[in-house]
């Protein structure tokens, strides 16, 4: 496993993270037991980033994770293992609306009760990092979630503060970064959406903020598994995002990537991971996992030489600029 440094803030991460929604729940059946084997196979690999939140499951993927490490840690292994894990917005729309009011969807009083939700799933008395789970532009002129959570830091309940950026307007947390706001942002980039590369990515380089991504593998249409006949159960999180016509118009999209990775000796999983960890800015990279043989695949890609120049290059032309697969556009 290589490590990177997050951002400016002294921390070496582990350049594939673990991405723990699926083992929380809305991805298909799933049981414990295989969660928490996957957790550990992916730790004994050199993983040392753990990605979580509030929504995966209520608190389900919290409490496997504070699971797994108190085992470990009774087992007698000496780790420095980073858990992040996300406030959502209090009740309402999502993402928040141009006319929502910060103060109402993280106000203080709920801010703290949430984060004492989240240090109770975990079993610990501070978190590694927390990240506002989604964000609007209209809340930077004035970012009062982030002073309060400033203030929980100061108190010790948070190490790093972080936010997820919305998927309508990835852009909105620049302004964040630039006025130091945050110590991380989670960012959708991968081979058909590149666009955090235009901006976003260079802005966190300039001002060291850890780049945590998610969607490398656009949920598992960049992992070279589907075909335009798959289908998924209606409480499988994968069967709205990929309504309608868009796992065929997915699938032909991925199905071009494979000519051009022809003879590079990537899968197109790997080229996903490895494409993504090209820029420099970028910390580490969450991909989801649910079973020992992913985690070992997955954590088996930092191990593969970097992707040469001429292939990114190539693969630039794969950028797709579909719009926002969310919201049943």
């Amino acid at each position: 496993m290589k490590f990177r440094s997050f951002g400016k803030h002294g921390f070496n991460c582990s350049e594939i993270g673990f991405g723990a929604w699926a083992i929380g729940g809305s991805w298909g059946a799933q049981a414990d037991t295989d969660s928490l084997a996957t957790l550990h196979a992916a730790l004994d690999r050199g993983v040392n980033f753990i990605d979580t939140a509030a929504g995966y499951g209520n608190g389900r993927s919290e409490r496997l994770i504070g699971q797994v490490l108190r085992e470990r840690a009774a087992a007698g292994k000496k780790e420095n293992i980073f858990v992040a894990t996300k406030t959502p917005p209090a009740d309402g729309i999502w993402p928040p609306s141009p006319y929502c009011k910060a103060d109402e969807r993280y106000s203080e009083k709920y801010l703290r009760e949430n984060i004492a939700t989240r240090l109770d799933c975990l079993g610990t008395k501070k978190i590694d990092l927390l990240q506002l789970h989604t964000w609007t532009r209209a809340w930077n002129k004035n970012p009062t979630p982030f002073k309060v959570l400033r203030q929980l830091q100061r108190e010790g309940l948070i190490g790093l503060i972080g936010v997820s950026t919305p998927e309508f307007d990835q852009n909105s947390v620049i302004d964040l970064m630039r006025g130091g706001w945050v110590d991380s942002v989670q960012v959708i980039y991968n081979l058909f959406d590149q666009e955090p590369a235009a901006e976003l990515l260079d802005v966190a380089q300039e001002c060291g903020v850890g780049i945590i991504v998610r969607v490398a593998f656009d949920e598992g249409a960049l992992t070279g598994k589907f075909t335009p006949e798959t289908k998924f159960a209606p409480d499988d999180f994968r069967a709205g995002y990929f309504q309608g016509d868009r796992m065929s118009r997915a699938v032909a999209h991925a199905e071009e990537i494979k000519k051009d990775l022809a003879g590079t000796g990537y899968t197109l999983a790997q080229a996903a991971l490895k494409f993504v960890l090209a820029h420099p800015a970028v910390s580490t990279v969450i991909p989801g996992m649910r079973t020992v043989a992913q985690a070992e695949a997955n954590c088996g890609v930092s191990e593969l030489p970097a992707m040469p120049t001429t292939l990114l290059e190539k693969l630039h032309r794969h950028n797709w600029r579909r719009g926002v697969w969310y919201g049943g556009k």
